[in-house]
């Protein structure tokens, strides 16, 4: 799996110089031009009108710019690029007024029979979901499937209650949450078998207290789902288990299809983001050590930004983690749940993702999710369904043929 790294970041230039030539953002700023305030907040038609021409002047000038540049390692220093291209600052503080977020960060409130159903389902099994849990924004989306989309849901196992203090995350946290439901593995697997999913993303809360970390418990409740929906497809979002290769094998021989455990975050903004007990070391061993165990089972991993990482450190990461052989990362844009979190530094435009998206496509991942919306777990049934599966079928066809 680990490719010419270097190599093939170089080969994304001229990805990227396309992407970034197409892209709406590259108007705000020419070759010569002072930076401009972004289109869509401009609130005069008359300035709007004016200010026109000047943008067409601008474009050609940035088109002829692009003919010479820049390259992957422009997008990288981010040397002669306009400062909207990349991301637009957040508010310096809960008070600050001045900066609004930005329309593609803005989602409908979820609804429809088949929301109401699945919500009413897990109330009633006593489960708990990632998707309501971390405040997640894609919630009734993922849940509703539809309109050609893979139904997707994330059941938060364990409990709701984790035993640690990430700086970025929504969920309760306590030393001593209560004790397991020893129903639970049961209840999961009648609950999917009702829903009639597709693809299942069971994620868990840390539990530092029980011997085992409750790797047991994740392992059953994936052995139940399998027996009861063979056709199945299982993702696991799994804690650290402290980087205890003997825990991660009992989980990765389970019998999941996607084993996931997210870095969250580069290298260097772990301690500030992450609770002291996860590092990037240990979570990258963690990804490491299932595809050991289990060289078929693909392995995935996600990164917030907008923490204040630069984007040498982003390119950095993703060499790193293909080093260790991980199959699939997913880009997404990270929002403050409450004022006692981290603040967010910037919003990354979606052309800056789908910059991101083509260095790491480039660098051999498997498959690459990313865009201001993505979580880890965002139709990932979609996603993963549509291009890997298929992918893997043709290829076992072929080879039969």
């Amino acid at each position: 799996m680990s490719a010419l790294i270097i190599a093939a970041a170089r080969r994304s230039s001229g990805a990227f110089s396309r992407a970034l030539a197409a892209s709406p953002w590259a108007v705000t700023h020419g070759a010569s031009a002072t930076p401009r305030e972004p289109a869509w907040t401009r609130r005069s038609s008359s300035s709007a009108t004016s200010s026109s021409a000047a943008q067409s002047e601008a474009m050609s000038a940035f088109r002829e710019r692009l003919a010479e540049g820049p390259d992957f390692g422009d997008f990288v220093r981010g040397d002669e690029l306009p400062g909207t291209a990349y991301s637009l600052a957040a508010p310096k503080n809960l008070r600050d007024k001045s900066v609004r977020k930005p329309p593609w960060m803005k989602r409908t409130i979820p609804g429809g029979d088949r929301y109401t159903e699945i919500k009413a389902k897990l109330r009633e099994l006593k489960l708990s979901t990632v998707c309501e849990e971390a405040r997640c924004p894609n919630l009734g989306e993922c849940w509703g499937g539809g309109d050609g989309h893979t139904a997707t849901a994330t059941i938060m196992i364990m409990g709701d209650t984790c035993t640690r203090a990430c700086r970025f995350c929504a969920v309760k946290t306590s030393k001593t949450p209560p004790p397991l439901d020893p129903e639970e593995p049961e209840n999961v697997a009648k609950a999917i078998a009702a829903w009639g999913l597709d693809y299942v993303v069971l994620t868990s809360v840390d539990r530092d207290e029980l011997p085992d970390q409750g790797a047991g418990h994740v392992a059953e409740t994936i052995r139940r789902l399998k027996s009861s929906a063979p056709d199945l497809l299982v993702e696991a979002l799994t804690p650290d288990f402290r980087g205890e290769a003997e825990l991660v094998r009992e989980v990765a021989a389970s019998g999941l299809d996607v084993f996931a455990h997210n870095v969250e975050t580069v290298p260097e903004l772990q301690t500030e983001v992450r609770d002291r007990r996860a590092n990037w070391d240990q979570s990258v061993g963690v990804l490491r050590d299932a595809k050991r165990f289990v060289p078929s089972l693909i392995t995935k991993t996600s990164l917030m930004l907008g923490l204040g990482e630069t984007r040498p450190q982003v390119v950095n990461a993703l060499k790193l983690l293909r080093e260790a052989g991980v199959d699939v990362v997913t880009f997404g844009q990270y929002m403050r749940p409450t004022k006692r979190h981290l603040a967010v530094k910037e919003y990354l435009t979606p052309e800056a993702f789908e910059a991101y998206k083509k260095i790491a496509e480039d660098m051999g991942f498997l498959y690459v999710a990313s865009g201001p919306m993505v979580r880890s777990s965002y139709r990932a049934g979609e996603y993963f369904l549509e291009n890997v599966l298929k992918q893997r079928k043709a290829e076992a066809a072929k080879a039969t043929a």
